[in-house]
């Protein structure tokens, strides 16, 4: 058991998921239900708690796999990356019509009609996946009978050419840990939730994505970094929007700020230690 992530592997002393076999050592395996992310956001807690730690979130039209519901509570795995949490089960629903689109701008409402005096019903994020089932000029016809202004969107099957300008549309957004949109990033949503923007996968937190993201490059020849380089400390990550500035999500100024790498090495190995490493997409 000791072997599993359990940021990774839906794994309880009473309960697993069926994938892990017999290893996982829990007393019953499940194979869990699919369900579709129905909130514009979906936060995800490391305890059936409300007050418990956010460890990250999911976008409206995310699927997700469910081994267990209970008092409103239901322990899942996104199926978009693995990790595992627990979320509201009351913003969750059974899988709908598959998703055509995907929001392709830090935020953008969602009208009950055509109009942009309607009143807004909610407002989605970045990366949150529609169903389109119908558009003119200005306006996009979700399938769940409303409406996004036709510009915001994408298709699945299109992807931003550079991941680097979708996480400079981010600054000056607040920290917040796990958090993973406009409303709030920290340092490896922000990388994520760009490269996916980007159409790259990416792991959800700055350890995995260390040793999973690009190829490394020698951490004592800062002369030759360039735009897109990712910058590793431990337990944080920024990228290089240049051969010398900085953008990351961090705790310091409490928002996604750009600042000279030399500010940031200098500061950070105050408290935290020197970079740990760099990787070249």
């Amino acid at each position: 058991m000791s072997s599993f992530d359990r940021r990774l592997h839906a794994i309880r002393p009473d309960l697993a998921d069926a994938r892990l076999g017999q290893a996982a050592g829990s007393t019953r395996l499940v194979k869990g239900e699919l369900r579709e992310v129905a909130a514009p956001l979906l936060s995800l807690h490391d305890e059936p708690r409300v007050d418990a730690r956010l460890d990250t979130q999911a976008l409206m039209g995310e699927q997700v796999r469910v081994f267990d519901a209970q008092e409103g509570w239901a322990w899942l795995q996104l199926e978009s990356d693995g990790y595992v949490g627990y979320a509201a089960q009351d913003d969750l629903i059974a899988v709908g019509r598959a998703a055509t689109h995907r929001i392709a701008v830090p935020s953008t409402f969602m009208f009950p009609g055509p109009d942009i005096k309607s009143q807004p019903t909610v407002t989605l994020t970045m990366n949150a996946r529609i169903a389109v089932v119908g558009s003119d000029e200005r306006f996009a016809h979700l399938a769940n009978g409303r409406f996004v202004v036709a510009n915001h969107l994408e298709p699945l099957s299109e992807r931003a050419a550079d991941f680097v300008a979708v996480a400079e549309a981010f600054r000056h957004v607040p920290y917040l840990w796990g958090g993973k949109s406009v409303l709030g990033l920290d340092c490896s949503g922000l990388v994520q939730l760009s490269l996916q923007a980007s159409g790259i996968a990416s792991p959800r937190d700055a350890d995995m994505q260390e040793e999973h993201l690009g190829r490394p490059l020698p951490k004592d020849d800062l002369g030759s970094l360039k735009r897109g380089d990712l910058v590793f400390w431990d337990g944080h990550v920024g990228i290089m929007t240049d051969e010398r500035m900085l953008l990351h999500a961090n705790g310091h100024f409490m928002q996604v700020t750009l600042e000279p790498l030399l500010t940031a090495i200098e500061r950070i190995a105050r408290r935290h230690g020197k970079i740990t490493s760099i990787k070249r997409l």
